[in-house]
């Protein structure tokens, strides 16, 4: 930890306590509600998509269970990658940062980051595995000064914060 400014292996600061270089935290409600409005949206697109896939394709309904998984994810990444922040960020005013104080997470930054979501591809118990997880990151932010989840701290340190 270093004295008083950022420390990039866990994006943690000294005295400021909880804010780095005058960088307020995103909290687990904006947090929260942000990732129920990327849902809502990713889930519009993705339904198109792979019902347009689906008429075009006539793949069985079980097949669209894979991608869709997988197009939740590549949807945080696109965003977080190439502006930092998702629609669903935008609306509340949040940003990701990425390791080391990146203004935006990279690509392993943002794959690492939001890898949890991968978890709904394991069949049976995927679901519930995601639950534990996502309960898992909201314990980890509310109890973090920097409002860090474990996701972020496995990700080299990304930060949300408030725009």
């Amino acid at each position: 930890m270093t004295t008083g400014g950022f420390d990039p292996t866990y994006g943690q600061s000294g005295p400021m306590h909880g804010r780095t270089a005058g960088i307020a935290p995103g909290g687990l409600g904006k947090r929260a509600v942000a990732r129920f409005v990327d849902w809502i949206i990713a889930g519009i697109i993705g339904a198109v998509f792979f019902w347009l896939l689906g008429v075009v394709a006539d793949l069985p309904d079980w097949v669209s269970v894979l991608p869709g998984a997988a197009f939740g994810w590549l949807y945080f990444i696109a965003f977080e990658v190439s502006s930092g922040s998702t629609p669903g960020k935008k609306l509340v005013g949040l940003h990701v940062n990425g390791s080391d104080g990146a203004p935006n997470p990279s690509l392993k930054d943002s794959a690492v980051r939001n890898a949890y979501m991968l978890l709904n591809l394991i069949p049976w118990i995927g679901g519930l595995l995601w639950f534990v997880a996502a309960i898992a990151i909201a314990f980890t932010i509310s109890s973090s000064p920097t409002k860090q989840g474990w996701h972020d701290r496995a990700a080299g340190g990304t930060q949300v914060i408030d725009e």
